[in-house]
This record gives C-alpha cells, structure tokens and sequence, in this order.
C-alpha cells in the first residue's frame, strides 16, 4: 500500500514538473506578444487545462492498457518509470529545451517494464492487428511511434498553411487594425490551445495513475482499505454501455496540479519558444495556437498520446517560415530537434536502469 501511494505522489510529481515545462509551451506565445501577462495567462491554461482534461478520456485508455502488457507492470515498475520522465524533464527545464514530456513518460514506461520482465521486449504492445482502421488498435507503433513523426510533420505543414492565407487576408490591413484583431482573437486561441493541451496532456498521468491502482488491486494491495479510501478501488468506470472512463478525482488532481506546476516556473521554456526560436507577433500567435490545438485535438481523437511540445514548436516553426526563412533561428531548431531525437532511447535506458537498480535492493 505504502509503494501504491508512492507512485500516486511521484505520478502527480510528473504532472506539477510538466505543468512548469509542457503547459508553458501552450501559453507562451500568447504571453510571448504580449496579449495576455503572465498571470492572466496562466490563469487562462489553469482553466482550460482543467476543462479540457475533464472532457477527454481515450488517451488515459492508451496509456493505461495500450502500451505494455499490465501483467508485467509493478508499483516498483510505475516509479521507476516516472522517475526517468522526471530526470530528463528536469534536464531539458534547465537547459530551457522544449523536449517531450510525452515521450519521458512512454520511453520511462516502456524501458521500466522491459526491465521488469526480465529484459523481455514482449512486455511492450507493439501493435494490435486486425483492426478495420490501423488508428483503431493498441501499441506503440500505432500511438506513439507513427504520431511521432506524422504529428511535427502537420504541425509545421499546416502552421506554414494558415499563416500564408492569413497574410493573404491582411495584406491591405493597417498594422494597428492586424495587431487588435489578432490580439484579441489570440485569446480564442490561447484558450483552444489550453483546452486541448489538457485533454492531452493531463491525460497522460492519469493512465498512469489508473495504471498502479489497477496493478495494486491485482497484487491485492487494495483488499484492506479503510471505507474512506474505497474510491481507490475503482480508478476506471465503467457505464451501462460497456465503455470505460477515468474516474473524476483522478482527473480533477491531475489538471490541478498541473496548473499548479505552470504558476511555478515555465518561465525558461516561455523564453525559447516566444523569443529564442522566431520573434511573434499577435497574429503568428493565433496561427501556431490554432493549428497545435488542432493537431493534438485530432491526436486526442484516436486516442494517441503526442507531444504538444512538438505540435506548438513545429506549428511557430511554420509560421516563422512563412514570414520568412531566415526568422528562424536555427541553432535553437537544433538543440530542440537534438533533444526531440534523444528523449526516447535516454528515457528508456534510465527507467531500464532505475528498475534494475530497484530490483537489485
């Protein structure tokens, strides 16, 4: 029981970490021009954050079922796993590189539960056949790898596309009538990309919650709980209609811890996405928010776990490249496409270590 709230705590350490580190992506280019302040903004992601990890459900599921095989997954698995998340976020924060928490979280997972198993790679679902649909099944092929690539790939495509029309549509604008109509209209934005970064995002550390309590009542960790803590028991619904759903105070702590962790400290990350990479102005900010929100409300459709750091970079990579190639500051790409590539394999080699280490005391 005593590992089962551990992995509870250090679960919902992950999400204040990607509060200040992943939430500060979805704000910081509507603070980067200048539309809302600080305060206002993160206010703005508190409440979206919250509305959009309440409305969502299908990449809790992924998380949760759909990439490892639960029978080899321990409390001691769920910890190792998150730690490695958390060493490497807290990494990439201190350098101020929007790295993945998405992908800390999946490659921690995978390489702690491979451990596990003992060094078996069958632990990992790797994708399930038979599907009318290939987004339909499960596996990390099918909702993480393929998304991978595919969502910067759109992000940018479609960053790039929206703020070529926008320039079309501007064009005999005065600069005052563009930066007001935008300024305003960034709050929309913002609050889109808030909403879907929650119902993303935030959904992550839920699967993982709903995960250790699902591996704890197995174990029978669960079977002596007082009546007060009996809602642990039951971290998944399930409604008449057969389907399965996060259970509410999971969601509500993830969401407000997260808000938490954005109040704390995105600053550092604010700075490369809204100064460091390409300057913006109110109607870049519009386009990038726009279409990030976009790519990952789709993503959340089909129950992929992507990054919004790669949605939100690659969209203000677009952009910037639509107002001009050279806007770009390319050794900044660099270190981010650098940290992009590394996230994975150094994720999982720290939850392989940390849960061998574990298994070893």
């Amino acid at each position: 029981m005593t590992l089962l709230i551990t992995v509870i705590l250090v679960a919902l350490v992950f999400e204040y970490i990607n509060g200040f580190h992943d939430t500060a992506n979805s704000i910081a280019t509507v603070v980067s021009t200048k539309v809302l302040t600080p305060r206002l903004a993160i206010l703005l992601a508190a409440i979206t954050n919250l509305g959009g990890a309440l409305w969502g459900n299908a990449v809790a599921k992924s998380v949760s079922s759909g990439l490892v095989h639960t029978e080899f997954v321990t409390t001691q698995t769920l910890i190792c796993a998150i730690l490695a998340g958390i060493t490497w976020n807290l990494l990439t924060w201190w350098f101020g590189i929007p790295s993945s928490s998405t992908h800390a979280l999946v490659g921690g997972l995978v390489g702690a539960t491979v451990a596990t198993a003992g060094g078996n790679w069958h632990a990992v679902i790797w994708s399930e056949p038979g599907k009318a649909h290939w987004w339909e099944g499960k596996g990390l092929l099918i909702k993480v790898i393929i998304p991978m690539f595919s969502s910067p790939v759109a992000g940018f495509v479609i960053g790039f596309v929206v703020m070529t029309l926008l320039y079309l549509l501007v064009k005999n604008w005065r600069p005052r009538t563009v930066t007001a109509v935008f300024g305003k209209a960034q709050l929309a934005s913002a609050a889109y990309m808030g909403f879907s970064h929650g119902s993303n995002d935030a959904q992550k550390t839920m699967g993982i919650i709903a995960l250790a309590l699902v591996a704890g009542a197995k174990s029978g960790a669960l079977d002596n709980l007082p009546e007060w803590l009996g809602f642990l028991r039951h971290p998944m619904i399930q409604t008449t209609g057969g389907k399965e759903y996060i259970a509410a105070w999971i969601k509500v702590a993830c969401a407000l811890t997260m808000a938490a962790g954005t109040a704390a400290g995105g600053w550092r990350i604010i700075r490369t996405m809204g100064h460091k990479m390409v300057r913006l102005q109110p109607i870049h900010g519009f386009a990038a928010e726009t279409t990030a929100a976009t790519v990952l409300m789709v993503a959340q459709n089909f129950g992929m776990p992507v990054s919004t750091t790669h949605a939100i970079t690659t969209s203000i990579m677009g952009v910037g490249c639509a107002k001009r190639f050279s806007a770009l500051k390319l050794s900044v790409v660099e270190r981010i496409l650098w940290a992009w590539f590394l996230t994975l394999p150094v994720t999982f080699g720290l939850g392989y270590g940390f849960m061998v280490v574990a298994k070893n005391f």
